[in-house]
């Protein structure tokens, strides 16, 4: 036994050591390394699989072609020359207001599809009850299909009532997909997911071991955070809500509900990742995209909107990109809420900078967290931002799940992206860029009002109330903010 142990040993020592060697042969910033290198000393066998899990970046030319290449054949050889020219051209991207050009520019380029569209329409929802009152309304409404993309489907009152009227909807013969993200939803048990297609849903899991050990280690880690409903071609709901009672009922969020061109760019989100994942249409896809995409009725009519989709097999990190820029460029103010703070060095660097300079740089987030860890590592960034000038406030009430962004009056952003290393660099997400005073003004605004529900932190009176063991803890928290 001994021997066996020893040769164990040894394997895993040299094991370990050959994947240090591949830490330092790889690209990621010297921090990270260090990281990655010290978890692995102090834990050989179980830092390696951290390491595989959550420390690899996947962003390679071969797993691209792998997880889109079948979808991208599909759509150019289904969808018509008609929709291709009316759908997924260039053409709006004049529109864009000159300060902001090089902004959409950099999301064009970073990730496949991410056009801009004009002449859309939508609501900005805050509020759980609305979202659940114009859902279920649409849904109802629906005639040929509904596509359904989301982190979260919850096994309670909320997630049940969406699941029944589904199976009313497809009792009609209306086509249901849904994109089920797996690897949190663990915690639905899976006669949950089989009734729904004994019922006639289609359901596929984002991730499994069927669609190759590559991607289904990739994935492992890399949840699906998008979260998107498309009815018809007609209406679509994207932005920060799940589908559960938090969201619904007790939680602070912000959604949208959209109408116009915009929908295909969603549609064909939709179907890579659907087809990325496994699943088939029972129609040719020229089947789901509309030959007009008319603006529903809504509080802003005829607006510019960008949808940026990132995933970690993409070449950029999208969303990390974008905000840095906006932060780099911004000249008067950049206001912000997320629930999870945990940035990149690059994307923090901005922040400060920007603060330095004079603009106006706030952050929002929640007093109580929905984890436990989260809170003190949020924290452990606030010092450095409040001396380099950014001023940060915490919302009392119920916690707030938002993920906005508005700078300058002329730029907002409702999305799934949070400000950490998971959004930006591990998970898929989906963010809306709207160019548009109107609806800068707005989201300003509503910005503005959840302030009064905030305390705003200062740095002399923060910095006294954390005790050393408080500060420690955090900070040592703070390591481990690529697994968070």
């Amino acid at each position: 036994m001994p021997v066996v142990l020893s040769i164990l040993f040894a394997f895993s020592v040299l094991f370990s050591v050959g994947v240090i060697i591949q830490i330092l042969l790889g690209g990621r910033n010297t921090d990270e390394k260090l990281f990655w290198i010290a978890v692995i000393i102090v834990f050989p066998f179980f830092g390696v699989v951290a390491y595989c899990l959550a420390g690899i970046d996947y962003r390679t030319e071969a797993d691209m072609e792998r997880l889109h290449g079948k979808a991208r054949a599909l759509l150019e050889k289904e969808i018509t020359p008609e929709q291709k020219e009316a759908w997924f051209s260039d053409k709006d991207m004049d529109l864009v207001p000159e300060r902001l050009k090089p902004l959409a520019r950099l999301l064009r380029s970073s990730g496949e599809g991410n056009k801009v569209y004009a002449n859309n329409s939508f609501e900005i929802i805050t509020f759980g009850a609305r979202k659940r009152e114009l859902l279920l309304e649409d849904i109802k409404n629906a005639k040929h299909y509904i596509h359904i993309e989301y982190f979260r489907f919850g096994n309670d009152e909320s997630g049940r009532e969406v699941r029944d009227l589904l199976y009313e909807k497809v009792a009609q013969g209306v086509e249901v997909r849904f994109l089920n993200n797996n690897m949190i939803g663990r915690v639905i048990p899976r006669s949950y997911f089989r009734d729904m297609q004994k019922h006639g849903m289609e359901v596929v899991p984002y991730t499994h071991i069927r669609m190759g050990f590559r991607q289904w280690l990739m994935r492992i880690n890399s949840q699906n955070h998008r979260k998107l409903v498309i009815i018809d071609g007609k209406v679509a709901f994207t932005g920060g809500m799940n589908l559960n009672d938090n969201y619904f009922r007790r939680w602070r969020d912000t959604h949208l509900r959209i109408s116009g061109p915009v929908i295909a760019r969603l549609q064909a989100s939709f179907i890579d990742s659907w087809i990325g994942s496994g699943g088939t249409f029972k129609q040719p896809l020229s089947a789901y995209f509309n030959s007009e995409y008319p603006q529903e009725p809504a509080p802003y009519k005829d607006k510019l909107l960008q949808v940026a989709v990132s995933a970690p097999e993409y070449p950029w990190p999208t969303t990390q990109l974008a905000y840095e820029w906006i932060l780099s460029n911004a000249t008067d103010y950049v206001y912000i809420q997320t629930p999870y703070f945990v940035p990149p060095d690059a994307f923090l660097g901005a922040l400060k900078s920007s603060a330095m300079r004079g603009v106006d740089v706030r952050i929002m987030l929640p007093k109580k967290v929905d984890t436990p860890f989260i809170g003190p590592v949020n924290r452990s960034y606030y010092a450095e931002c409040l001396q380099a000038g950014v001023r940060i406030y915490e919302r009392d009430g119920a916690f707030i799940h938002s993920k906005t962004l508005v700078s300058d009056d002329d730029l907002a952003i409702v999305g799934a992206s949070n400000l950490d290393f998971r959004s930006f660099q591990i998970n898929s997400e989906m963010d809306t860029f709207i160019y548009d005073k109107e609806a800068a003004l707005a989201s300003k605004e509503i910005f503005l009002q959840d302030i009064a529900l905030s305390e705003e932190l200062h740095l002399e009176s923060f910095v006294k109330s954390r005790r050393w063991y408080y500060h420690l803890g955090s900070d040592f928290l703070r390591l481990f903010r690529s697994l968070l």
